[in-house]
């Protein structure tokens, strides 16, 4: 059993990898050391993905000077396949907990989606034989598209918060960069994006990404439109399990993504410290 769990964490860990692109990614000796101007800790982070030879010490000074060199904090993510040693060793040189994200799970065949009650096909030889829209109960319409857009990634921006402008610069090229078949959706009420989801097929898994919800219309059941959209279409493209990663304490996701048929897998968090 132990075995299994690790081996679909390390999956999990790969193809999250493959969904979320870096700005500037640069292999050392079995370590990812990533970085894209604080835009996610994930993104700016170094990850151990393979079997190291060099010291540790040696090559976290090595990481705290990249780091150093970029003007940002070092963060290294911590995962439960990273021995608890190299945790303990970050907390003693000073490296504070920071970004505790939970990883939650669902095989398909425990989705409970938000049932819809029609969807349109436009027929041009595009968008991946997906619905061009989905119509939901309360006059909810989420319209899907297999392509991310920079009218999306403006939109993304505007709900999110994202205003500097060298994120504004780096940060679609980050999205374009994504190698596989994504399922891009959104709310829009007259014309102006209002929700936005991203799922990303990978090996038989489907992750949700990109899930927000303009604060003036919470509570209206978009978020569950748009997760129950990109599962949905996930399904009939073969997928056949889910995962998606939450912020510890985001109670109101967590509520929403339980109610769908997700459960939690794992925990991950980021060691961070100023340099």
């Amino acid at each position: 059993m132990i075995i299994t769990q690790n081996a679909t964490i390390r999956l999990l860990e790969e193809i999250s990898l493959n969904a979320w692109p870096s700005h500037k990614i640069e292999l050392y000796d079995g370590w990812l050391i990533r970085f894209s101007h604080n835009y996610t800790y994930r993104t700016n982070s170094v990850e151990q993905i393979g079997i190291s030879s060099i010291p540790v010490e040696e090559k976290i000074a090595y990481c705290e000077s990249a780091y150093l060199n970029y003007h940002t904090p070092v963060n290294f993510k911590i995962n439960p396949l990273i021995d608890s040693a190299f945790d303990h060793r970050l907390s003693e040189k000073g490296y504070q907990i920071r970004h505790v994200t939970e990883v939650m799970t669902m095989p398909m065949s425990h989705f409970h989606p938000f049932p819809a009650l029609s969807s349109e096909y436009e027929f041009y030889g595009r968008n991946s034989n997906l619905p061009s829209a989905i119509y939901y109960p309360r006059d909810i319409i989420v319209q899907i598209r297999d392509t991310i857009t920079d009218d999306w990634i403006q939109s993304l921006f505007r709900l999110n918060g994202t205003a500097d402008p060298v994120l504004q610069r780096i940060v679609p090229s980050m999205f374009k960069a994504i190698p596989k078949e994504t399922i891009v959706a959104c709310i829009e009420i007259e014309g102006r994006m209002v929700a936005s989801g991203l799922g990303i097929l990978d090996r038989g898994y489907v992750g949700l990404y990109a899930i927000y919800v303009d604060a003036s219309c919470r509570q209206k059941g978009f978020a569950r439109s748009i997760c129950s959209s990109i599962l949905s279409e996930a399904q009939k493209k073969g997928a056949s399990k889910a995962y998606l990663q939450v912020v510890q304490g985001n109670v109101n996701a967590k509520n929403l993504y339980r109610s769908l048929g997700f459960e939690d897998f794992y925990t991950y968090w980021f060691r961070s410290l100023e340099l």
